[in-house]
């Protein structure tokens, strides 16, 4: 950024162009659009875990939520069981893979100088613009990475909703099976 305080804005009429020098505003929304991508991912994966621990240790210290899993169970129990009984079960396994695919590692079809992964491929265009002083680059950059962000955060959050109605579809067939007992 220029000693001016100058920003960034985005040139529509130049497809491909990037942005043009404006002014510092835009420079430092876009920055402050990856921290809060960057942290609704931390999110993401926080309740994602919550949700995997909670449901660990209803199967594990649970032996009701233990004997859904046991074939037993359906030979003996009455109809209203056994559809209880099967649906916490397939609810207990939904949530948990749900609560799994939230956190494992997601690939973005773009990549920046700002991912770790891809610094190789980007360190001589970053050496390069750094060189010529190109500071709408650094804009560009961030931009294509608030774009990787924000679909990393859509695909996270879409998982984590799977995995809390999952984890209210357990629940609600626990309390069912409880009281048809």
């Amino acid at each position: 950024m220029e000693a001016g305080g100058n920003l960034y804005r985005l040139d529509p009429s130049s497809e491909g162009a990037g942005p043009e020098v404006a002014s510092g505003a835009y420079y430092d929304h876009i920055r402050k659009i990856n921290d809060v991508f960057a942290d609704q991912i931390k999110t993401s994966d926080q309740k994602a875990a919550y949700i995997f621990t909670f449901m660990f240790a209803f199967l594990v210290t649970s032996q009701e939520g233990r004997s859904v899993f046991a074939w037993h169970r359906y030979m003996e129990a009455s109809s209203i069981s056994m559809v209880f009984s099967a649906m916490l079960a397939l609810a207990s396994i939904f949530s948990i893979i749900s609560a799994i695919l939230v956190v494992l590692p997601r690939k973005s079809a773009t990549s920046t100088t700002l991912f770790w992964g891809a610094w190789s491929k980007h360190r001589d265009s970053f050496i390069r613009a750094a060189g010529s002083g190109d500071q709408a680059y650094l804009f560009r950059q961030y931009a294509e990475n608030a774009d990787a962000l924000a679909a990393i955060a859509c695909g996270k959050y879409r998982c984590v909703s799977f995995a809390f109605r999952g984890l209210l579809v357990t629940v609600l067939s626990f309390i069912c099976l409880l009281a048809v007992k």
